[in-house]
């Protein structure tokens, strides 16, 4: 005769949810798509970079917010001077017997490493454990879907993130890049790198 058994401590169904949680992965980041420029400008502050002219001697770095996006050839009244350091910079008069520093006329630009996805990680692994475990502990009871499980850790380390980033003051803009921008924040000049940041939740 069929024998029945009464799970009365869901084993079975922790069983499942522990498969499904093996089975699915958060992936956090800024994702290729459509936009590969920001996924470029991402990679070039997450790892550093140093830029070389390809087609000029030397680059034309904007000091005066009003040379940002512009090339010095649209401008008719710029002079070149030579700084007591030796750098090559573009300017033009104010009018007022003073000068406005337009452009530095680089051989090379060195961005340094600032790691916002790795060092974020790395600075809020213990609050995204203590956050998953606590999470999961609703799973297993079973008062959560899995699937809320990783959209909300997905939710909360992308806003973990964004906040890395937003603080991140080490290494410092340069000199030049404060005065092209006005801003100080080596990151976030308009935003659209931070919004980029996002997750996907992925099925194994």
């Amino acid at each position: 005769m069929p024998v029945k058994v009464k799970d009365d401590n869901r084993f079975l169904d922790i069983i499942k949810i522990l498969e499904e949680v093996n089975r699915t992965e958060i992936q956090v980041g800024i994702f290729g798509g459509d936009d590969s420029f920001i996924l470029m400008i991402a990679n070039v502050h997450e790892y550093g970079c140093t830029i070389k002219p390809k087609r000029a001697k030397r680059l034309a770095i904007p000091l005066h917010p009003s040379a940002r996006g512009k090339s010095p050839r649209e401008f008719t009244d710029l002079y070149l001077i030579t700084s007591k350091e030796g750098n090559l910079l573009l300017v033009r008069d104010k009018g007022t017997g003073d000068m406005e520093f337009m452009y530095w006329l680089a051989t090379e630009v060195h961005i340094p490493e600032r790691s916002f996805i790795r060092g974020g990680f790395d600075e809020g692994a213990d609050r995204f454990a203590k956050k998953a475990a606590s999470l999961f502990k609703k799973v297993i009871v079973g008062s959560m879907p899995v699937n809320d499980l990783f959209t909300l850790m997905g939710e909360y380390i992308v806003g973990e993130l964004k906040k890395y980033m937003t603080n991140l003051k080490d290494p410092p803009k340069s000199g030049a890049s404060i005065a092209s921008s006005g801003k100080s924040n080596p990151l976030i000049n308009t935003g659209r790198l931070r919004d980029a940041i996002t997750y996907k939740v992925v099925k194994k």
